[in-house]
C-alpha cells in the first residue's frame, strides 16, 4: 500500500473515533443514577436542664487542729511507758513515769525546811512581842528593838522561801508522771524504759507526740483572682464583710471517687504571698472514721458560685474548631447545622452551655465524626442522665 494512502486511512479512523466519543459525551445520562450520601446514623438528645453549683478544685494537705510534742520536764531515769504506740489517748492519761524517788526525797527535805523556817518565825515573833513590851517600859534600847523587828521580818521571808521550795519540789514530783495534754492519737515511744532523760534546759528529751484527729484542717493555696471571686461571693451573700469564712467545701483522698467529706472554709490568710500571688485558705472537716490523717495529700473543692439553673451537655457532644466550640443541632428537616456555643464550668462529666443553645433543641451526642453542615441524619433519640452531686 502506498504510504499516502495509509496515512489517509489512519486519519479517517481517528476522525471516526473522535466523533463516536463526542456523540457519547453529548448523549443523555438519565440512565446513570446520581451519587448520593446516605443519612448518618446519630444519637441525639435535649440538653440537661439542672440546678448546679460551680466548684473549684485544689490539691492540699491535711493537718491536725492540735499537735503536741511530749517532752520530759525533769531529768531522771525513765521508769515505765504506759501506752500502746499509735493508740488513741484522752487528756490526762498517764503516758510515762520517771523514777520518783529522788524527787520524793527533795519534797521531804523541802517540807522539813519549811517546818524549820516556821519554827524560827514563831520564835522571832515571840521575841518581838517581848521586845515591844520592854521597849514601852524603856527597858531596852531602840537599837535592840529594831534588830528584833528586822529578825522577825527575816524569818517571815524565810518561811515564804521555804514554801516556794516546797511547791517546786511538789511540781517536780508531779512532773515525773507525764500525762497527755490533749485528746488524740499518740505516736510511738522515742525513748524506752531504763534510759536517762533530760528535763528543762535548752533541749529537753523528746519522748513522743500526739496529734488530734477530729476535726482536721486542710490547707490549700489559692491564686489572687480566685480569692477575690470568693470574697465577692461572700460580700454578695451577707453584704457586710468580704472575709472568707463559712464557704462550703468538699474533700477527697487520693483513692476516693467523688468528694465524700463535707466541710467548710473557716479561714483565709489576711495577707497574700507577694512572691507567688497566692492566698492560703483552710478547710475544716469532721473525721469520724479517723481516715483523714495529718500529712496526707487531699483534693479540696471550694464552692465557687451560688446554685443556678443551667443547660448541660456531655463532653463527647462538644467539638472544637480552632479556638471555638460548637455542637451539631438537628433541624426539622432532619439535617444538622453548625452551632457555635460558649462553655461554662465543668459539672461532673458535662459542661455548662452558657450561650448558643436552647433547652428544646436536639443535639447530636454520638456520631459526630462524619457530619457536615446540611447533611441528613438518621437520628436515635436518647435521654441524658442528670449529673450527680451537681449541687
Amino acid at each position: 500500500m502506498h504510504k499516502r494512502t495509509f496515512i489517509k486511512i489512519l486519519q479517517g479512523g481517528l476522525i471516526l473515533f473522535l466523533s463516536i466519543v463526542i456523540v457519547a459525551c453529548d448523549s443523555p445520562s438519565s440512565n446513570i443514577p446520581p451519587l448520593t450520601t446516605p443519612p448518618a446514623n446519630v444519637k441525639i438528645a435535649n440538653p440537661i436542664v439542672q440546678n448546679v453549683t460551680e466548684w473549684d478544685e485544689y490539691t492540699g494537705h491535711i493537718e491536725s487542729t492540735n499537735s503536741v510534742d511530749i517532752r520530759a520536764r525533769v531529768s531522771g531515769y525513765l521508769q515505765s511507758v504506759n501506752f500502746k504506740a499509735g493508740s488513741k489517748v484522752k487528756k490526762g492519761d498517764l503516758l510515762f513515769e520517771i523514777d520518783p524517788k529522788p524527787f520524793s526525797a527533795q519534797l521531804q527535805y523541802a517540807q522539813a525546811e519549811l517546818d524549820r523556817a516556821k519554827a524560827k518565825r514563831d520564835l522571832a515573833k515571840n521575841d518581838l512581842d517581848r521586845a515591844e513590851h520592854l521597849f514601852k517600859e524603856k527597858a531596852i534600847s531602840a537599837e535592840e528593838y529594831d534588830a528584833r523587828s528586822k529578825g522577825a521580818r527575816e524569818t517571815l521571808a524565810g518561811v515564804e522561801s521555804a514554801q516556794a521550795n516546797l511547791e517546786t519540789a511538789k511540781l517536780n514530783l508531779e512532773y515525773t508522771r507525764i500525762r497527755a495534754p490533749i485528746d488524740g492519737r499518740i505516736g510511738r515511744e522515742l525513748i524506752t524504759a531504763g534510759n536517762l532523760v533530760s528535763g528543762g534546759g535548752v533541749e529537753p528529751t523528746l519522748l513522743t507526740f500526739i496529734v488530734s484527729t477530729d476535726p482536721v484542717y486542710v490547707y490549700v493555696d489559692v491564686d489572687e483572682q480566685l480569692a477575690l471571686k470568693y470574697r465577692r461571693q461572700v460580700m454578695g451573700a451577707n453584704k457586710k464583710s468580704a472575709v472568707i469564712e463559712q464557704i462550703s467545701a468538699q474533700l477527697a483522698l487520693s483513692d476516693d471517687i467523688g468528694f465524700p467529706y463535707k466541710g467548710i472554709i473557716d479561714y483565709s490568710s489576711p495577707r497574700a504571698d507577694i512572691k507567688t500571688g497566692t492566698v492560703s485558705m483552710r478547710g475544716v472537716f469532721a473525721n469520724v472514721g479517723d481516715l483523714l490523717s495529718p500529712g496526707y495529700f487531699a483534693r479540696l473543692r471550694v464552692q465557687a458560685s451560688l446554685p443556678y439553673s443551667a443547660l448541660l451537655l456531655p463532653d463527647r457532644a462538644i467539638a472544637t474548631d480552632q479556638s471555638k466550640h460548637f455542637v451539631w443541632v438537628m433541624t426539622q428537616e432532619q439535617k444538622v447545622e453548625y452551632r457555635s456555643i460558649e462553655l461554662g464550668a465543668h459539672i461532673g462529666t458535662s459542661r455548662v452551655i452558657s450561650s448558643g443553645l436552647k433547652p428544646e433543641e436536639w443535639v447530636v451526642i454520638e456520631g459526630l465524626a462524619k457530619l457536615m453542615p446540611s447533611r441528613s441524619v438518621n437520628p436515635e433519640r436518647i435521654k441524658l442522665v442528670a449529673e450527680k452531686g451537681a449541687m
